[in-house]
């Protein structure tokens, strides 16, 4: 990444994290073995994958038992959404909730068992803030309710979900509760007890780690149909030789987010606050998502009559990376779903910009951004747009 460009898409992904890369090298380097077999290089990559997993579960307040690796967070979610759903099919219990901010990991996972496999789905909506009320959700469970996913903060406005009073509402429930925890390392608590949980779901590239690795939280006893068949690893969780430098890497990268957490999320949220207070001044600004129960690293506002995948173009060949919402969707061009279930217009949810920071940011970068957005701004809307303050 070119020094001079400023780069504000955190949420989308973040850089690997030296120390991290250099962990992966090693193991790259030095652990060639299938940590399945039994003579000494397979010996010496199972030990590095078992001290991974130790590392992932410490961060968690889990058991290592509990920690199964996946590719990323979009398995993690599949794995906990569809293997739960058809574990507790056997046993009648054919409904699923969710929220309507949810990733599309998530909502589509629900979806395609509603429409293939003969689920019922309850979505929730949320309020203006992209907040799920708790006694509209609880209000949806109902006795052959399987399971119930809220995610722990929401990744393109930054809302930060009940996800522990859900969880102790239903802990007499059959329900599972699974929580997409994505956005969280590194930025909000992510201990389990506390969260109170069955499942939560993690990727690694969102806090330094490399892309392609992520870890699913299963509570002991907790048994989802593997969605991936064949071999026994992971404790027939998930079949298929782990890659054990990536695992690594996750375990590196996870410990290291949460040893820095409180002075990163701290560093993240004053940049947060002058990025919302600069671009408050903004004729036609309006913030998307709460003001305070919000990721200490993300903003996300719209500009009335303004293209959004204009601006980003605008904002990129000023030097300035960012998005206008999940990296996943960046390709439509359909407003985002989690701005239209908070009642955002078509119109205005089209002018939508996502700036997420993170730990090499600095207060320079967040005025240059402002600065741009100054400029950009205007020019991209008619004159008669009218004004609305964030």
């Amino acid at each position: 990444m070119a020094a001079s460009r400023v780069y504000l898409d955190h949420a989308a992904t973040t850089p690997l994290d030296p120390v991290v890369r250099d962990a992966i090298v090693a193991v790259l380097q030095d652990l060639p073995g299938n940590p399945s077999s039994l003579y000494a290089e397979g010996r010496a990559a199972r030990d590095a994958l078992d001290e991974a997993r130790a590392q992932v579960a410490a961060a968690l307040a889990a058991d290592p038992g509990e920690i199964v690796f996946t590719s990323g967070g979009s398995e993690g979610a599949a794995l906990a959404i569809r293997g739960a759903a058809f574990a507790a099919a056997r046993e009648g219990l054919r409904h699923l909730v969710t929220t309507a901010v949810e990733h599309h990991a998530v909502l589509h996972s629900v979806q395609a068992l509603a429409r293939h496999h003969d689920f019922e789905a309850t979505v929730v909506p949320v309020d203006a803030h992209g907040l799920v009320v708790p006694e509209a959700l609880l209000n949806a469970v109902r006795p052959d309710t399987a399971l119930v996913s809220v995610m722990y903060a929401n990744n393109e406005m930054g809302a930060i979900q009940p996800v522990a009073e859900v969880a102790e509402a239903l802990r007499e429930h059959p329900a599972l509760v699974h929580t997409d925890a994505v956005q969280a390392p590194g930025q909000l608590p992510i201990d389990i007890p506390a969260l109170g949980v069955d499942m939560l779901s993690i990727a690694a590239h969102k806090f330094y780690g490399p892309k392609g690795v992520g870890a699913l939280f299963v509570r002991r006893g907790v048994r989802p149909s593997p969605q991936i068949v064949g071999g026994s690893q992971e404790r027939n969780r998930r079949a298929g030789t782990e890659n054990v430098a990536f695992a690594v890497g996750l375990g590196v990268a996870l410990r290291r987010a949460e040893a820095a957490r409180p002075t990163s999320a701290a560093h993240n949220a004053r940049l947060r606050d002058l990025l919302i207070e600069g671009i408050a001044a903004i004729p036609g600004s309006h913030l998307n998502g709460p003001r305070r129960q919000r990721l200490p690293n993300n903003v996300n506002v719209c500009f009335a009559g303004v293209d959004g995948e204009a601006l980003l173009l605008g904002l990129d060949a000023a030097g300035i990376a960012a998005s206008s919402g999940s990296a996943c969707t960046s390709a439509s061009l359909e407003p985002s779903h989690v701005l239209l279930a908070m009642g955002v217009k078509p119109d205005l949810a089209a002018g939508s910009l996502r700036l997420t920071t993170g730990r090499g940011n600095t207060e320079a970068e967040v005025g240059r951004a402002l600065e741009v957005l100054r400029e950009l701004v205007p020019r991209a809307r008619p004159a008669t747009t009218q004004s609305t303050a964030l």
